[in-house]
C-alpha cells in the first residue's frame, strides 16, 4: 500500500519512500521519479485523508476518483480543464459526483481533482480504492508495533 502524498506549493503529487528523524522523504510521481525531503514546515496530505463536500456527508477522494475513472474508462480525462469555461468544468464534475455541494468546491479544488486524476492514470494507478482508501494500521510507526 502507497502513501500518495500532496504537499502545498508544491506541483504535482508524492509518494511517501521512508522517514528520516525531522522529515519524509518523498519521490514524485511522474517520468523523473525525483526524491526529495518534505519538512514539518511543508504542509503535507495524504490524499487518503481528503473528502469533497456533497450536500449530504462528504466523499472520499478515492471514491471520487474512481467515480472519474469509471466515467472516462480509466484512461486520462477527456476534459481540458486549464482551456474550459467555469460552466463546463461544474457541468462535467457534476457527472462525476452529482450531489457535490456548489458552494464550498471550487473551480480550482475541480481542476486540482483532473489533474491529480490525470498523474495517477497517466502512472498506472486506477485502483483508487486500494491504493487511496486509508487501512488500519495506517500510520508505519503502528504497524512496526504490531510486528513486534
Amino acid at each position: 500500500m502507497e502513501t500518495i502524498l500532496s504537499i502545498a506549493g508544491k506541483p504535482g503529487l508524492y509518494k511517501l519512500v521512508s522517514r528520516g528523524k525531522m522529515n519524509l522523504i518523498v519521490e514524485s510521481i511522474d517520468q523523473t521519479h525525483r526524491r526529495q525531503p518534505a519538512f514539518a514546515s511543508d504542509r503535507v496530505t495524504s490524499l487518503a485523508d481528503i473528502a469533497m463536500y456533497t450536500d449530504a456527508e462528504d466523499v472520499p477522494l478515492w471514491q471520487v476518483l474512481k467515480n472519474l475513472g469509471d466515467k472516462e474508462q480509466s484512461k486520462e480525462c477527456s476534459l481540458n480543464y486549464k482551456k474550459c469555461s467555469a460552466q463546463e468544468l461544474h457541468d462535467f464534475f457534476a457527472e462525476v459526483l452529482p450531489d457535490y455541494d456548489r458552494e464550498r468546491v471550487h473551480d480550482s479544488d475541480i481542476k486540482k481533482l483532473i489533474q491529480w486524476y490525470n498523474i495517477l492514470v497517466s502512472n498506472g494507478i486506477t485502483d483508487f480504492e486500494t491504493t487511496l482508501a486509508p487501512t488500519q494500521g495506517d500510520n508505519v510507526d503502528d504497524r512496526k508495533d504490531s510486528e513486534e
